[in-house]
């Protein structure tokens, strides 16, 4: 019982902190509030016995990913935006934008079939710890899309120093 209610107390929070992030005019406050939706997603992989997600998830995400926000953030000039008002009035084609995808997304969730269980228990899994499925799976299963990401992020690495480099140039 006390579980339900923790996973339903996570649930709202991640949900409800997330419409903060997206509602919020003032971009600070939607990282700071994005700083929070990322705690409780931590806590949530705690509550589902995933340590070491949890910890990734503090360390890349509110550690890392969420400090690139606050530069960007910081590096924009607000006021001039909002002065422009370059952004404002798409709301109805933001709106039929999110109501499409919501269908398509229902859509989704109606031709969803359970696959059949894995041989990952929950009983192995406590055997051979989180950390050690989750790296057999990754170096054997999804070797490929892990290889093909690192290389993925190796362009975008090698593309914005370019730009960069091009940019102290003139």
């Amino acid at each position: 019982m006390i579980q339900q209610l923790f996973f339903i107390y996570f649930a709202f929070a991640i949900t409800g902190l997330s419409l903060l992030v997206v509602t919020r005019k003032n971009p600070v406050h939607s990282v700071l509030w994005m700083l929070l939706l990322f705690f409780h997603i931590a806590s949530l992989y705690l509550f589902l016995n995933a340590e070491f997600m949890a910890a990734i998830q503090v360390i890349v995400y509110a550690g890392g990913i969420l400090v690139l926000f606050l530069f960007v953030v910081l590096l924009m000039n607000i006021r001039e935006e909002l002065r422009i008002g370059k952004y404002i009035g798409a709301g109805p084609t933001g709106f039929t934008f999110a109501a499409a995808l919501l269908v398509v997304v229902f859509m989704s969730l109606r031709s969803f079939v359970a696959a059949p269980p894995g041989i990952y228990s929950i009983d192995l899994i406590k055997k051979e710890t989180h950390t050690m499925v989750l790296g057999k799976l990754m170096y054997t299963e999804f070797l490929y899309p892990f290889e093909i990401t690192s290389l993925i992020l190796l362009v975008a690495i090698i593309g914005a120093i370019v730009l960069a480099k091009r940019r102290l140039k003139t």
